[in-house]
């Protein structure tokens, strides 16, 4: 991995920690994520007229990652909705690598140095245990099984979008209009879960969510997507979830939370995984 696409996705992992931590300080989450994924399509609108088109190849992708984003979703609410978003969301980010170097490995062939593989575990065992310190409070069970779901789905649109965004020849324009399907599917979602005012709840509390989080989430999602045509798929991913560092530090100076013995085993644990990507 280059210098310029290690920068790019580090840069990505705290704008991702910024926008998790404006859905974390929401008290509902459904408000929330509904205001980033409809956020995505101000900002994912503008690109497209300012991109070059993608690819008729890649418009298969697109379907199937969407797909994949609405089953992330569905999974990460359906857990929300059991449990506490500090015990499910370590757990759904930190399984994700994990699930993108199996499928890698089994079902693409994909090759990845020894170290990197190393790596890749190692930042996803430093975000797991991050969920540990909550897992005698679990009161369902359910939502675990929820967490791991996000993590299979975060694998699969990651493995999608990696192969999409390369024969897009245009990562941007790829991004925007799987944002905007998504954004339609998503809200074919809420009406399946019985959610039908939540739209209308955003534009009345969640503008802030709506406007700033959804562009971030965007540019999050867009960097990612370049840097899949530019590295590997599993350490882009894993590289990715350093996000957790960023949001150990915002909850501790911005949410006032406290910095735990555990969490900094977490931030080590993780910048140990780092170093072994980027310099072995």
């Amino acid at each position: 991995m280059t210098l310029n696409v290690f920068i790019a996705v580090i840069l990505a992992a705290f704008l991702h920690a910024v926008w998790n931590a404006m859905v974390k300080k929401g008290e509902d989450k459904y408000i929330s994520l509904t205001a980033v994924v409809l956020g995505h399509i101000p900002i994912a609108i503008a690109v497209i007229f300012f991109t070059p088109m993608i690819s008729f190849q890649s418009i298969p992708y697109i379907l199937v990652s969407a797909i994949f984003l609405s089953g992330y979703e569905w999974c990460l609410l359906s857990a929300y909705r059991l449990e506490d978003y500090t015990k499910v969301y370590p757990i759904a980010r930190g399984t994700a690598p994990i699930f993108i170097v199996i499928f890698s490995l089994l079902l693409f062939n994909v090759s990845i140095l020894k170290f990197e593989l190393v790596g890749i575990l190692v930042i996803s065992f430093g975000i797991i245990i991050l969920g540990f310190q909550n897992i005698k409070t679990f009161k369902n069970y359910s939502a675990m099984a929820y967490a791991l779901g996000t993590g299979l789905f975060i694998s699969g649109y990651s493995i999608t979008d990696g192969y999409g965004g390369r024969v897009s020849n245009s990562p941007l324009n790829y991004t925007s209009w799987l944002m905007i399907l998504n954004a339609i599917i998503f809200l074919i979602l809420l009406r399946m879960m019985n959610k039908p005012g939540v739209v209308k709840k955003v534009f009345n509390k969640g503008k802030k969510v709506l406007f700033v989080g959804g562009t971030l989430s965007y540019i999050v999602y867009a960097t990612i997507i370049w840097a899949f045509t530019k590295a590997s798929v599993p350490t882009v991913a894993a590289l990715r979830e350093t996000s957790i560092i960023f949001a150990l530090l915002i909850g501790t100076f911005f949410l006032k939370e406290k910095f735990t013995f555990l969490k900094t085993i977490t931030v080590l644990t993780i910048f140990f995984g780092v170093i072994l990507l980027k310099f072995f």
